[in-house]
């Protein structure tokens, strides 16, 4: 493929059908679990065996959904869209959101208490990475908001032995530093402040490195598009697939999901291509991918609000 795409090119997403363009707005959703209490909490925990400690984040998290009433109401939404559940199946449902959450997010800051590199070597593996090994060039890992998905780039960075820079939104750099967002073990955590940093970005898969990104949650402008989720439309960002025809460079699905075993496992899905113009179908191939993990493990998809109208009416 052509790396024939300019930095002018970031700035130029496909434009949509008017119906399908997103209005803009100040900022995005935040939810409560998002406070510096709940990281100390679970930094404290972190000193405890982790089956203990996973045992008591499950009890938190099942008092966090009786805490958290309108994200609790928004996540029954997406359980009954995903699932078709109703009565006692949905209630069970939605009480596993916020308790598999709970355990994602105490081993997330145990891995960056006890060293990324030794946790993870004891509770997760990689499957299907191998074409990370082979690829000469940069790579655009694309995952969602699933699983423990901060942890699956730091196992992708070790697989491809690649500098992997970490997209993340500008409220979360500022709040979560201290805890989540600690640079190495060939990881780079990147805000997305502006433009510029879409020309880092392509300036470093230039270079043969990696970019990591979440692509399930709109971003509220010009660059979302309406695309067919569980049988209604819902905004996803387009960016991922500008940047990765604009660079020439592969996106590489992954996913990272707790086991029944309490391990992880990174899904790694066959590599896409994103040719001229071809952007918006290959954002819709990504949305199919995720239904399809969606509805595998519906309650590892972590997303506290209404994803089909994300920004209210």
């Amino acid at each position: 493929m052509s790396r024939e795409g300019s930095p002018a090119e970031l700035r130029r997403a496909p434009s949509p059908p008017p119906a399908e363009k997103i209005g803009s707005v100040p900022h995005w959703y935040s939810h409560p679990y998002n406070r510096p209490e709940l990281y100390r909490l679970a930094e404290v925990m972190a000193w405890l065996p982790r089956t203990m400690r996973l045992g008591l984040a499950r009890q938190l998290g099942r008092l966090a959904a009786r805490l958290m009433p309108q994200e609790r109401e928004a996540v029954r939404t997406t359980m009954t869209a995903v699932t078709g559940a109703v009565g006692a199946r949905l209630d069970e449902l939605t009480g596993r959101v916020f308790r598999d959450f709970a355990m994602c997010f105490s081993d997330l800051v145990s891995t960056n208490r006890e060293g990324p590199a030794r946790y993870l070597r004891r509770i997760a593996r990689v499957t299907g990475a191998g074409p990370l090994r082979d690829l000469d060039g940069g790579v655009i890992s694309l995952t969602a908001h699933m699983g423990n998905w901060e942890l699956a780039g730091r196992l992708l960075a070790g697989h491809s032995a690649k500098e992997t820079h970490v997209v993340v939104t500008v409220d979360e750099a500022a709040k979560l530093t201290r805890w989540v967002r600690r640079n190495g073990d060939g990881v780079r955590f990147v805000p997305r402040a502006r433009q510029t940093s879409s020309l880092g970005l392509l300036a470093a898969l230039r270079r043969g490195e990696a970019v990591a990104v979440q692509a399930d949650r709109a971003l509220g402008n010009r660059g979302d598009v309406m695309v067919s989720f569980f049988g209604r439309p819902a905004p996803f960002p387009i960016g991922p697939f500008v940047l990765a025809r604009a660079s020439g460079v592969p996106l590489v699905p992954a996913f990272c999901l707790l086991d029944a075993d309490y391990g992880y496992e990174v899904e790694v899905a066959p590599l896409m291509r994103v040719a001229r113009s071809e952007e918006e179908a290959a954002l819709r191939t990504w949305v199919g991918l995720l239904e399809s993990m969606v509805r595998r493990r519906p309650t590892q998809w972590f997303n506290f609000f209404d994803i089909w109208n994300p920004f209210g009416a």
